[in-house]
């Protein structure tokens, strides 16, 4: 796993409209904009599933040029069920290196067909955690039987449950108080972070080593309005400025 810049791929249809185009093309010059730019990035299935199958195709063709273009990929769907179901989530997005991130909220355990896909088929996952959005707290922060936070036993179980591969991982806003959260980053050190929240949401990417500490190495740092509102004609030489900016906070 290797941690780096994403750029996340949202096509709600205010930008469709400022862009003036088609979510396919969309997602093509997105992917064309990141190549060489940024390591990962992260189409928001919910945008995609909106157009129904014809999103559902434009979502495939994003994700095969992505791969193309040598990039890796984290299909944000936010998954989570339970036995055979869960089953099927897994056959449908955890093939070919793909990452997705996924709800632990019925269990992390419940989530064991996703993470043996992930392990078998060279992809990964990442699981919430401690998320940017204020709703999330008062489940996230709330205290267990065992004396702990809900999201320190995510973090826990993440841990244990990736066998030291550093294709399980987790998601922790770059906004979030880790104290407030009861989350010591030094007790996953295999877990790779996915961290939403930098740009429109408020963190900035040259505070990575600030907000992340030694943890900061391991951390996926995702750009999505702070990017895509570059334009399609800005947006390469905007990625470029932001990676910049990542550099300087990592060696902060």
């Amino acid at each position: 796993m290797s941690a780096g810049l994403c750029l996340g791929i949202d096509p709600h249809a205010a930008l469709l409209a400022e862009w003036g185009t088609t979510l396919e093309d969309f997602g093509a010059r997105a992917v064309e904009a990141a190549a060489g730019v940024v390591d990962w990035v992260k189409p928001q299935a919910a945008f995609y599933e909106a157009h129904g199958a014809r999103g559902f195709a434009a979502l495939e063709s994003t994700i095969e040029r992505a791969r193309a273009a040598g990039l890796r990929v984290i299909v944000d769907a936010k998954r989570g069920d339970i036995g055979s179901t869960m089953q099927g989530y897994a056959d449908a997005w955890l093939r070919d290196g793909l990452w997705l991130t996924v709800n632990p909220y019925l269990g992390v355990g419940a989530l064991a067909p996703a993470i043996d896909a992930a392990l078998r088929h060279g992809g990964g996952l990442f699981v919430l955690c401690a998320t940017s959005n204020p709703e999330g707290a008062r489940i996230q922060q709330a205290v267990t039987a065992t004396g702990r936070t809900v999201a320190a036993e995510v973090l826990d179980e993440v841990q244990a449950r990736g066998s030291g591969s550093g294709r399980l991982g987790v998601v922790i806003g770059a906004t979030v108080d880790l104290a407030a959260y009861g989350l010591d980053l030094a007790a996953a050190p295999d877990a790779p972070i996915l961290a939403p929240g930098f740009g429109a949401q408020g963190a900035r990417l040259a505070e990575l080593r600030r907000v992340f500490g030694p943890a900061a190495d391991r951390v996926v740092a995702n750009v999505s309005r702070e990017a895509l509102v570059a334009g399609r004609a800005g947006l390469r030489a905007r990625l470029v400025e932001l990676r910049d900016e990542a550099l300087r906070g990592l060696s902060a």
